[in-house]
C-alpha cells in the first residue's frame, strides 16, 4: 500500500503538531535542513490531510523550561550573552530567532505529549533536540524539548514515569545526562558509535552500531529490546525520537539502513507501545540526507507506520444504548 492509498480521503486517527515558523529561522547555508518541516507539511496536505488535523503550538513557558535547564544558561541564552565557545558547541549561528525557534519546538513537543495522552498517539513535525544539556546546548540543539515535556507532564500530575526511545543516528548525550539519576525516566538509545558525539554518557540502555551496519543488525537489536522493555518498565508515556539520519548515505552518518528498514523500525517501536496501551509522542529529530526529499520520505514513512498502528490498536467505540 502506497502513501497516497494510505492517506488520501481518510481521516487521520491522531493529530500533528506543526508551525510554519519552524522553517523561517535563518541559519544560512547549513547542513541542518529546517526546510524539511515545511516539506513534510506540504506533502501531508497534498496527500489528503486537512488543516484541522494540525495543532498550532505556542512557545514553552520559561517555568517549564527551567524544570530542565539551569537559570544561568536560560538567562544568558535569552540575553544573547553566550560565549564564542558555547556558540561553537551549538554549531548554529546565534540569533534571537534561534531562541524563538527553540522555545517553539519545546512548546510543540509539550503539546504533542499532552495530545498523545488523549488520543494515544501524536506526531510532532519537529522536536527531538537531544544533545542539549541542562546547562548548555550542543550539536544543533538549544533546548532539550523532550526532557522539558516529560518534566512538565510529571509536574502537572499527568504521568509518573516515561520512556524515551531514541532512534536518531546520534546518541542522545544531553538526554542521558539530564535523566542519569532519575528512576522515573528510562532512556534507550540505538545509535552509531563511531560518530558524534565523542562523549556518550550512559543511557539506561545503549545499543551501539558501527559504520557500514544496516537493516539486519539494526532491526535485530531493536527486536531484542522491544516490546520487552515496555513490559518490564511499564511507562505511562513513550517519547519516540524517529530520526531519519540512520538512512544510508546520510551526510552525518555511516549506517546503511534503508527506507524499508526504518519503516520496520517505526512499526517495532510504535506497535510495541500501543499494543500495551502506552501513549506515544513522536518527534522527528535529525536527518541530513544529501537529497532532502530522502529525509522527508523517511519521516512520511514514520507517519504511515503510525497510521497503521493507530488503526490497528484504536480503542473500541463506546457502546450504544439499546432502544427501550
Amino acid at each position: 500500500m502506497g502513501l497516497l492509498e494510505l492517506f488520501f480521503g481518510k481521516k487521520f486517527p491522531f493529530k500533528f503538531v506543526y508551525s510554519d515558523e519552524y522553517w523561517m529561522v535563518n541559519i544560512g547555508k547549513h547542513v541542518f535542513p529546517v526546510r524539511k518541516y515545511r516539506l513534510i507539511y506540504e506533502r501531508l496536505i497534498a496527500l489528503g490531510a486537512k488543516r484541522e488535523n494540525f495543532l498550532e503550538p505556542g512557545p514553552a513557558l520559561d517555568e517549564d523550561i527551567l524544570r530542565v535547564h539551569s537559570p544561568r544558561y536560560i538567562r544568558r541564552l535569552k540575553a544573547g550573552e553566550l560565549s564564542a565557545g558555547e556558540i561553537n558547541l551549538l554549531e548554529l549561528p546565534y540569533s534571537p530567532d534561534l531562541v524563538k525557534f527553540a522555545w517553539l519546538h519545546a512548546g510543540g513537543t509539550i503539546l504533542a505529549a499532552e495530545q498523545a495522552l488523549v488520543d494515544g498517539l501524536c506526531l510532532h513535525i519537529g522536536g527531538g533536540f537531544h544533545h542539549a544539556f541542562a546547562d548548555h546546548g550542543e550539536g544543533f540543539c538549544v533546548l532539550n524539548d523532550v526532557a522539558v515535556a516529560l518534566e512538565k507532564l510529571r509536574h502537572d500530575g499527568r504521568i509518573k514515569t516515561a520512556m524515551i526511545v531514541d532512534c536518531d543516528l546520534h546518541q542522545g548525550n544531553g538526554t542521558a545526562a539530564i535523566f542519569a539519576k532519575k528512576e522515573y525516566a528510562f532512556t534507550f538509545s540505538i545509535h552509531q558509535m563511531d560518530c558524534y558525539p565523542a562523549n556518550k554518557p550512559s543511557s539506561t540502555v545503549d545499543v551501539g552500531l558501527w559504520s557500514g551496519e544496516g537493516d539486519d543488525k539494526y532491526l535485530a537489536a531493536l527486536r531484542d529490546h522491544f516490546p520487552r522493555l515496555y513490559r518490564q518498565f511499564r511507562p505511562d508515556m513513550v517519547f519516540y525520537l524517529a530520526g531519519s539520519d540512520p538512512l544510508g548515505g546520510d551526510q552525518l552518518g555511516g549506517l546503511t539502513t534503508t527506507k524499508d528498514g526504518l519503516f520496520e523500525r517505526d512499526m517495532i517501536v510504535l506497535e510495541g507501545a500501543r499494543c500495551l496501551g502506552i501513549p506515544v509522542a513522536v518527534v522527528f529529530a535529525g536527518g541530513y540526507a544529501r537529497d532532502i526529499q530522502d529525509s522527508v520520505a523517511v519521516h512520511l514513512n514514520t507517519i504511515k507506520a503510525a497510521q497503521k498502528v493507530a488503526r490497528k490498536w484504536a480503542p473500541p467505540p463506546p457502546p450504544t444504548s439499546s432502544p427501550a
